[in-house]
């Protein structure tokens, strides 16, 4: 999995997703630490990389624009997380959500759910929307 780890999350989250397999920069490695959510987009889909990011910015931005890709895995953590954990919860999501990721979409990561939305996004509609359970809780 290609990803592109946005400038709110740690470069050290990057390193760990590399660490585990994953093809991992973090914006900060493409001279990109201050650029705009645009560029940052227009980054996923050059390289093509799927952004992973804490900002939901980037679940606003494609759905106003209807796009397609790049496909967007927002973290969501009620209480603050380690990089490592971070990490970790990444890496164990992604095998059961990588052919969504790759057909396009957005999915918000929590400890124990994974929420994944279609992309292009109707405002209207909300059949896109499923749920999963992450195999087992993880202990982060």
């Amino acid at each position: 999995m290609r990803l592109l780890v946005d400038q709110n999350l740690a470069s050290r989250v990057a390193e760990l997703l590399r660490d585990a397999g994953h093809d991992a920069v973090h914006v900060r490695e493409r001279g990109l630490q201050r650029a705009e959510n645009d560029e940052i987009l227009r980054l996923a889909l050059d390289e093509p990389r799927v952004i992973v990011s804490e900002d939901t910015d980037f679940g606003a931005l494609l759905t106003r624009s209807g796009a397609k890709a790049p496909s967007f895995v927002l973290v969501r953590a009620a209480d603050p997380l380690t990089p490592e954990a971070r990490a970790a919860l990444i890496a164990a999501a992604l095998p059961q959500i990588a052919s969504e990721l790759e057909a396009g979409c957005i999915a918000v990561l929590t400890r124990y759910r994974i929420r994944i939305r279609s992309l292009p996004i109707a405002r209207e509609d909300s059949s896109s929307v499923r749920f999963r359970c992450l195999a087992e809780p993880t202990s982060l």
